[in-house]
């Protein structure tokens, strides 16, 4: 007979366990979980379904650059040369030409002239409406290939993709390409020229083999087929094809692109020499390049083992490139100069590097076998000093800084590199015990991995790419720093080959891409680019005091922190989910957003492009303004908002001031002008943040307020030996947290 009830509560907390066995984990771990899919462990307690992620740009990276018509086709013509070509285009690609409407799918492809001169032959159905003109540009509306490298640069991104570099500052405001060499106003040195040279003056630079180039009034695009030499500004080139027609003397030389063909998984690192916030990129095959925000510059003069270089990071002041066993370094305060009068140098490592970062003073130099450090700040001191000489990093990009600590993939499992209180030691552990059989999984099921941190929620995520595996069943994994442990979570239905973080004064921009030619943002919006998002949280199965006494369960209380309207499926399952024991049925437990609360719209902030229009931050006493990331489009007349530094007071008696909208505002993209009364008290800067307060209208994105229901009663049947709770959903939902539980239950006196 059962006896008088009693409670169990259960504060969920230590993220996903799979080392021990059922029984073991229910009685040592109970508050952990089981299973653990898009949810994550969180810095404020419980497990939270994780944020969804949407285009970060709403057009396709192009996947061929800016082809250009090289020979001008007739109407009714089937074929046409295009110049300015990296990549090869595919059968069955759709493109259209500037001045036509009519889409072309291709049909044959000849790649004979790809490698040497840029350009490619392509026929295509229907023919040709009108005439194709020469230089006119080719837009492809469909294509293939990978991207290759995507940075979260300032507030942009940079991608790379087709033999092309791309960047974009979100929303529709489409991708423009950087990868255009900058030498100078170049113009025709001497008109009457023919033939496969050209004479050019006023240069600033050589330009490289595999340039391209058209010419003033001059048909037909060309390459550079040799690298040039410049004396006092003047050179003579090697081109490909032989002129069309002779250019006039001073005829202007535009250049196109620089070549970035062949190119392969890229890298990227950051530095400020002058003042410029500037991206340093690496991939493998082509040489450097730096990227300040308007100019590219490819490493023309960098020496054979920088170019191809795989890896790449700024060390007191000097760039480190990583290639094959060798660390080449630039002279101080220099992302250029190779030479060693200067202050550059090498330094062999003796194993294939596989990853460098800096930590803490130190460069950390990561290859399959072993992980060294190079202390010192210049030639005349650094030192090459060995950490480990039995373990290293097998995948590259899953090397991250996170709290003070170093994580890696390595041949056992992901593991920690942090210093210890003894000076110059290092604390190696394996950090993935917990979850080895998913982490085993994880790493055999795919080919490649990418990695970053949240750094707002202190977390670390990893990515498993493989070409065979959907985008639904993509895998990842991730874990929160709890204070001084790690705690897992699995990760569904994020495919990312490449992705990147990184903070822009007070936002923390965070993008990934795979096949699909999309940049995606994460940590952005309720679902997967409008996809549902999958979750499941189950409790091990605990025996609460005695693993052979029968207890029956009559009610559960489960306490949440909701952001939204959220629906969940909850079951009980009793004894390891044994088929020959009578289970409960799922309920699903709802709670839906009324009218009249508080809403939360997200980490809204001025717009960037109101503001440089502006020409600068908005001074004190203005009633309108710009902001973007607006999650909603539900605001109307009278919802009242603050913004961070707006008030008075300082500390803890720091008092905000609450502004009301004057008028309903027209939101479009995310973005819009907002006007308010009162008027700001002091200046706003870019990147200021604005929340959202209360809403006098209440749709199916209003979230948030006292209407919302966290704690919800639940009654509940079955008996068992032991218990697991699990809960999960499949929806658009707000995010919510699952924070603890308590049941109610009785124990039998008899088994």
């Amino acid at each position: 007979m059962p006896t008088t009830w009693k409670t169990y509560p259960l504060e969920f907390k230590g993220g996903l366990v799979s080392n021990l066995s059922p029984l073991q984990h229910g009685m040592q771990l109970p508050n952990s979980a089981r299973v653990l899919s898009n949810f994550e462990p969180s810095v404020q307690g419980g497990f939270r379904r994780i944020e969804g992620f949407q285009k970060f740009d709403d057009n396709q990276v192009p996947p061929y650059g800016e082809p250009k018509i090289s020979t001008t086709v007739s109407s009714g013509g089937s074929s046409i040369v295009l110049g300015n070509m990296f990549s090869s285009p595919s059968v069955g690609d759709t493109f259209t030409i500037a001045g036509n409407a009519q889409v072309y799918a291709v049909a044959s492809v000849s790649t004979t002239d790809l490698t040497a001169n840029k350009r490619v032959t392509v026929g295509f159905t229907p023919n040709l409406v009108a005439d194709a003109t020469d230089q006119v540009a080719v837009t492809f509306v469909t294509g293939s290939g990978d991207i290759e490298g995507v940075a979260s640069f300032e507030d942009t991104v940079i991608v790379a993709r087709g033999g092309n570099l791309f960047r974009s500052a979100g929303s529709a405001s489409n991708w423009t390409r950087i990868n255009i060499p900058v030498y100078g106003t170049v113009l025709v040195n001497g008109g009457s020229q023919s033939g496969t040279t050209l004479a050019i003056d006023a240069l600033t630079a050589a330009p490289q083999a595999g340039d391209t180039f058209t010419i003033a009034n001059v048909a037909k695009v060309y390459t550079v087929t040799a690298d040039a030499t410049v004396s006092s500004g003047g050179s003579t080139i090697n081109i490909n094809p032989a002129l069309a027609s002779a250019p006039a003397d001073n005829a202007v030389v535009t250049f196109l692109s620089s070549d970035r063909s062949l190119m392969s998984k890229h890298r990227f690192s950051t530095f400020n020499f002058n003042g410029t916030e500037t991206l340093v990129g690496v991939d493998e095959i082509n040489k450097p390049f730096t990227f300040d925000g308007s100019v590219f510059n490819s490493l023309d003069n960098a020496p054979s083992d920088v170019i191809g270089a795989t890896h790449v990071t700024n060390f007191k002041n000097h760039i480190m490139f990583a290639k094959g066993s060798n660390i080449v370094y630039t002279a101080l305060f220099s992302s250029d100069d190779f030479t060693a009068a200067s202050g550059a140098g090498s330094i062999n490592v003796g194993d294939i590097i596989t990853g460098i970062v800096v930590f803490r003073e130190q460069l950390i130099i990561f290859s399959e076998r072993r992980i060294q450090r190079l202390v010192g700040s210049s030639e005349a001191d650094f030192q090459l000093q060995p950490i480990t000489m039995d373990i290293g990093c097998v995948a590259p990009d899953t090397i991250q800084e996170i709290g003070g600590d170093i994580l890696f993939l390595g041949p056992d499992g992901i593991r920690s590199l942090s210093a210890t209180d003894k000076i110059g030691d290092f604390g190696l552990a394996v950090t993935s015990k917990q979850i080895q059989d998913e982490v085993t999984n994880f790493v055999n099921r795919n080919t490649s991995f990418s990695s970053l941190v949240i750094r707002e929620k202190s977390q670390y995520r990893i990515f498993g790419f493989n070409r065979s595996i959907t985008a639904t069943s993509a895998q990842g994994l991730l874990a929160t720093q709890l204070q001084e442990s790690l705690a897992w979570g699995e990760l569904r239905g994020i495919r990312a080959f490449v992705a990147d973080s990184n903070y822009n004064g007070t936002s923390e921009l965070i993008v990934f891409a795979h096949t699909d030619g999309y940049v995606y943002k994460m940590e952005d919006g309720n679902s997967f680019d409008g996809s549902n998002i999958i979750s499941t949280f189950a409790t091990p199965f605990f025996p609460i005091n005695d693993p052979r006494i029968r207890k029956s369960f009559y009610k559960m209380f489960l306490f949440t922190d909701p952001q939204g309207s959220f629906n969940s499926n909850f079951s009980l399952k009793y004894d390891f989910a044994d088929p020959a024991v009578i289970q409960p049925a799922t309920k699903v437990i709802s709670n839906t957003a009324i009218a009249s609360v508080q809403a939360i719209y997200g980490n809204v902030q001025f717009a960037h492009g109101g503001l440089v229009n502006n020409g600068s931050d908005y001074s004190s006493g203005v009633t309108t303004i710009a902001v973007d990331n607006l999650s909603t489009s539900n605001l109307i007349a009278g919802d009242t908002f603050i913004i961070a530094g707006q008030g008075t007071g300082s500390g803890a008696s720091f008092v905000h001031t609450v502004f009301t909208l004057s008028s309903t505002p027209s939101i479009t993209n995310n973005a819009g002008n907002l006007t308010f009364s009162p008027a700001t008290p002091s200046g706003l800067d870019d990147n200021t943040k604005v929340s959202f307060k209360t809403v006098n209208s209440v749709g199916s994105s209003t979230y948030g307020g006292e209407s919302l229901k966290s704690i919800f009663e639940e009654q509940t049947t079955g008996s068992g030996f032991t218990a697991s709770l699990q809960f999960g959903s499949e929806s658009t939902d707000a995010p919510y947290s699952l924070d603890a539980v308590t049941l109610e239950y009785a124990e039998h006196t008899h088994s």
